[in-house]
């Protein structure tokens, strides 16, 4: 293989930058030439592809977000969108392509591996809901961002003698909400992935109130409900005065933190070795830090992403 690819697609998050380092670098140090589209899938099927050097990816690896853009692209989903995508590839003499990102591009890379080409899944996601890989690049960050708002509006709950909701991210994962939620001492979490019962919360918060708790801290993730919702449900079951907090896309913004860059590096390096071994419709991941690839078409057919429900217990059991 003489020419690869590199895209990044939807969400942004934090260690992207780093992940297209890897890929580069790692490329050129194997003599392969690497062609940067910019601006995800719709940058694909337009052209928007540029050869990358070493130098064009100096001073990347601690910003946030990607230096080849990102864009949603519904034109990719269809038959004739792919293969101009396709089309575009071969016109740049492209053999092999990295894709970075979650779910959607995930399945753009799939419908290329379907057709032919031999794509790479690299799992750069704030919401760790990629099947296969116990950890996405972009959740620690993420996860470090909502930890420091948490402990900072514990301070004015505290001061104020209220309860706050907190909505996080995670699009149908619950993972952010919960990881950040034991982190910050949450009385109460909310994820997708288990039902909750309005009247036990409204129990729990009042017991905490007779014994002298002045506040409480209840994480939603963006998947059960939005939090000015919740918010209205508790008011009629328990009658709390309460206030409400959307982190919304600052969860996604940031310098990476040191597991997400190592962690993009090795992903990104380990993703480009799979194109030089000749192997296409491949996913990265980490399982029990020991990298792992894996067939991404019927990882996303077959597999669903399953979240910690022992770490789930543990936090109820901890906010007694």
């Amino acid at each position: 293989m003489k020419k690869i690819g590199v895209l990044t697609s939807g969400g942004d998050s934090p260690g992207m930058n780093p992940a297209i380092r890897a890929v580069v670098r790692k490329a050129i140090y194997h003599n392969i030439e690497v062609y940067g589209i910019y601006g995800g899938y719709s940058g694909l099927i337009c052209g928007n592809i540029k050869k990358l050097e070493l130098g064009s990816v100096g001073d990347i690896i601690h910003r946030g977000g990607t230096m080849l853009h990102s864009a949603r692209c519904p034109e990719f989903r269809t038959k004739e969108g792919q293969q101009q995508g396709i089309d575009q590839l071969k016109a740049f003499g492209i053999e092999g392509l990295v894709v970075i990102g979650g779910d959607g591009s995930y399945r753009g890379a799939k419908a290329l591996t379907e057709q032919g080409f031999p794509c790479i899944g690299v799992p750069g996601t704030i919401d760790n809901d990629i099947p296969g890989t116990d950890v996405t690049i972009g959740f620690d960050t993420a996860l470090n961002t909502v930890i420091d708002a948490i402990d900072k509006i514990r301070d004015t709950a505290t001061s104020h003698e209220r309860t706050f909701i907190i909505e996080v991210m995670g699009r149908d994962a619950g993972d952010i909400a919960l990881w950040s939620g034991l982190a910050g001492g949450a009385e109460t979490i909310l994820i997708p992935e288990e039902n909750y019962d309005m009247n036990e919360i409204a129990e729990r918060l009042h017991k905490g109130q007779e014994r002298g708790k002045k506040h409480s801290i209840i994480v939603v993730a963006e998947g059960v409900c939005s939090a000015v919702d919740f918010a209205k449900q508790l008011k009629e079951a328990a009658n709390l005065d309460t206030r409400v907090s959307v982190l919304g896309h600052i969860q996604r913004g940031g310098s990476p933190t040191v597991q997400d860059r190592v962690l993009a590096s090795r992903l990104g390096a380990r993703a480009v070795e799979l194109l030089i071994e000749g192997k296409g419709g491949r996913a990265v991941g980490i399982e029990k830090n020991v990298l792992v690839d894996y067939d991404i078409v019927e990882a996303l057919n077959n597999k669903r992403h399953q979240l910690d429900l022992e770490l789930y217990k543990l936090s109820k059991e901890l906010s007694i």
